[in-house]
């Protein structure tokens, strides 16, 4: 008859307790890139990026009657032309920027 050895094996108590370290470094992790990445879609700021380069192109070419305002999305966007330069003004609420260009007037 064969002679079975005793292989050393963990308790359930060391399992569990594995177990739950690792369920609460997950949760951690899972936790921060949530915070991160909801950060990053509230700071997005590539549409009015994006139609402020419009701006700037028509403005460059004269397609634009200066001064010239709008309301995009919740922007507020002023372009005014002061001293042969033209500056573009763009605000939200707490975020105010503000563009210089040198346009051909």
């Amino acid at each position: 008859m064969v002679i079975l050895k005793k292989i050393k094996a963990a308790t359930l108590i060391e399992t569990l307790t594995a177990s739950v370290l690792i369920i609460i470094v997950f949760m951690i992790a899972s936790l921060s890139f949530n915070n991160i990445f909801t950060n990053h879609v509230k700071r997005d700021q590539s549409s009015i990026e994006n139609r402020i380069k419009e701006l700037e192109y028509l403005v460059i070419h004269d397609k634009l009657k200066l001064p010239y305002t709008e309301d995009f999305s919740t922007w507020e966007i002023e372009i005014i032309s002061k001293n042969e330069k033209t500056m573009i003004v763009y605000s939200q609420s707490g975020i105010s920027k503000e563009k210089q260009l040198i346009a051909n007037e």
